[in-house]
């Protein structure tokens, strides 16, 4: 019997490659996004190309209910997850005064909650099982402070500090917890951002260099991986800096975003 992937944020970047990976390695899938339409074009199109099981599941993972109607639909549909792909985010950038505040709402239930609650509602049966595995999509902001971004990269942190202690936890019962902070991305993130000045500048990874970062530091279960060479230099030089000193540096690395951005409107 095939294994069961639950991937969110499925329907494009980061999260349609680990589902198009995982199909390929004969893994059952269960896409979860908004978009509906998308989700069952790559479910058609994976389900012929690699003859798997692909379920759809259309969901705003913004909602207070999300992860319960996620796992009613599972219950209902009788499926059983063995891989839970909290790959789902987004962010916000600009000056923190100017920004909708229902919008940062959404981003941190989206990054935050939605990721909690989907992690408590599938772990216990891996548990039960004794096998199985959550990979949680993070940022190398999480390692670091940064203005102007500083709800996203603030999720980020929760993020990676939540993942590596599950995974510290959890070590000895057969589940493997895995988190993938990865810098930027060829993906439509810097679009719900506003700008491609968020970037600042850095080298893009693409999304398949991502995932096959994070499928071979899963199977390792190394409990953490930082895709690229120069982005894990970040990651471990910068905490050891003075955290305001990185607040100071981070404002301004990071101020060219909030003045290329157009103030949203409240």
């Amino acid at each position: 019997m095939n294994k069961t992937a639950l991937i969110t944020g499925a329907s494009s970047g980061i999260g349609a490659e680990f589902a198009r990976r995982l199909a390929a390695t004969g893994h059952d899938l269960v896409l979860v996004a908004r978009t509906e339409h998308k989700l069952k074009a790559m479910a058609d199109e994976l389900t012929a190309r690699h003859r798997i099981r692909a379920e759809v599941v259309s969901q705003d993972l913004s909602a207070p209910d999300a992860a319960d109607r996620v796992a009613g639909e599972l219950t209902a549909r009788g499926l059983t997850i063995d891989l839970l792909v909290n790959n789902a985010g987004f962010g916000t950038a600009g000056r923190f005064a100017q920004i909708a505040p229902g919008r940062e709402h959404d981003e941190l239930m989206v990054n935050i909650v939605a990721l909690v609650d989907l992690t408590h509602a599938l772990l216990p049966g891996m548990l039960a099982r004794g096998s199985g595995a959550v990979v949680n999509i993070g940022s190398t902001a999480g390692f670091t402070i940064s203005p102007y971004f500083a709800t996203y990269a603030a999720s980020k942190t929760f993020v990676l500090n939540f993942g590596l202690a599950l995974w510290s936890e959890l070590r000895g019962t057969g589940v493997k917890v895995l988190t993938v902070a990865p810098g930027p991305v060829e993906t439509p993130f810097f679009d719900v951002v506003g700008s491609k000045e968020a970037a600042i500048g850095a080298k893009m990874s693409t999304p398949e260099e991502v995932v096959t970062a994070a499928l071979r530091a899963l199977e390792r279960d190394r409990g953490y991986v930082v895709p690229g060479r120069g982005n894990l230099a970040m990651a471990h030089l910068m905490p050891r800096r003075p955290r305001k000193l990185l607040a100071v540096i981070g404002r301004r690395v990071t101020r060219r975003v909030a003045d290329a951005l157009t103030p949203v409107a409240q």
